[in-house]
């Protein structure tokens, strides 16, 4: 309980607004082009190419490279066995490497975020500098044959980590942070008015919501296009979007899918966008999913 409140401490915390526009946007200058939209670095440090948030799977480096250390230094004071140590500052630097790793990402991930979810962000990050100067001076220590304030060091920015990947996991789970924003409804299985024909035209972007499903609509070469409205970065709306050759970009953070089958052309998303079947039967675009079950 005592965890949440504090959480809703921060999430208050309306004065973080200003350096974190501030460090968004020095980010955002190195990342993304001058005309706007992503770069490859950007792409790359998203996970794009992984289909898959990067930040997440580097974190687990330092987080487990420092429990190590930690494991290593009990076992080092119980046992009065100095061989443990070079497998205990081994760890330490291996962490280290990882921290830098994770948090390159980690702010690529962030620059796009708003709000609650930017002071959380940037308060997770501020514990995590705070935790790579403690462990950063630990290992100073040790190479200094300073161990006992190594150790002292070390144990202390571990707290850091732990009280940051409490923040972190409130931002993935709780503010929705590097997951999916397609609606989790599904379309029916059979086909489903949607609207007129004569109402989309040629080049129109068109938001129909089906059973509760927001869809998109686009006419583009005389070829109707259906995908899930709701862009599954950070929920932006596609509807408002920007119509390219067989495609569609996100007007909020430039995430741009094939409107053929929703895959991603460029991030920062690393989810692809469902689509679904059109046709156009007695006056009315019809659409269903792509891949709709037989019935029984």
């Amino acid at each position: 309980m005592e965890l949440l409140e504090a959480m809703n401490v921060i999430e208050d915390q309306s004065w973080l607004e200003a350096p974190s526009e501030t460090i968004a946007g020095a980010v955002s200058k190195v990342l993304t082009r001058p005309t706007g939209g992503p770069t490859r670095l950007d792409d790359f440090l998203n996970g794009v190419w992984l289909g898959h948030p990067l930040h997440p799977m580097l974190t687990d480096i330092p987080i487990g490279a420092w429990t190590v250390t930690l494991a290593l230094d009990g076992l080092e004071m119980i046992t009065g066995r100095p061989d443990f140590s070079t497998g205990a500052d081994t760890a330490l630097g291996a962490g280290i490497l990882g921290a830098v790793a994770a948090a390159l990402t980690g702010a690529a991930q962030w620059q796009y975020t708003v709000g609650r979810q930017r002071r959380l962000g940037l308060t997770h990050a501020l514990l995590n500098v705070v935790a790579l100067g403690l462990y950063g001076a630990s290992l100073a220590c040790r190479l200094n044959r300073k161990r006992g304030a190594g150790r002292v060091t070390a144990l202390i920015g571990y707290g850091f980590v732990l009280v940051s990947g409490y923040i972190g996991g409130d931002l993935v789970f709780g503010q929705r942070l590097g997951v999916t924003h397609i609606p989790e409804q599904e379309l029916p299985e059979t086909w489903q008015p949607a609207l007129a024909d004569d109402e989309l035209h040629e080049g129109d972007l068109k938001r129909a919501t089906i059973a509760n499903v927001p869809v998109l609509l686009v006419r583009q070469h005389d070829q109707v296009y259906a995908l899930a409205e709701v862009c599954a970065h950070l929920g932006g709306p596609l509807s408002e979007g920007t119509l390219g050759e067989c495609s569609v970009t996100c007007p909020w953070h430039g995430s741009r899918f094939r409107l053929d089958d929703g895959a991603i052309l460029n991030g920062p998303t690393t989810f692809p966008q469902p689509v679904y079947e059109t046709r156009v039967r007695d006056g009315m675009i019809e659409v269903r999913p792509s891949n709709p079950q037989p019935l029984p």
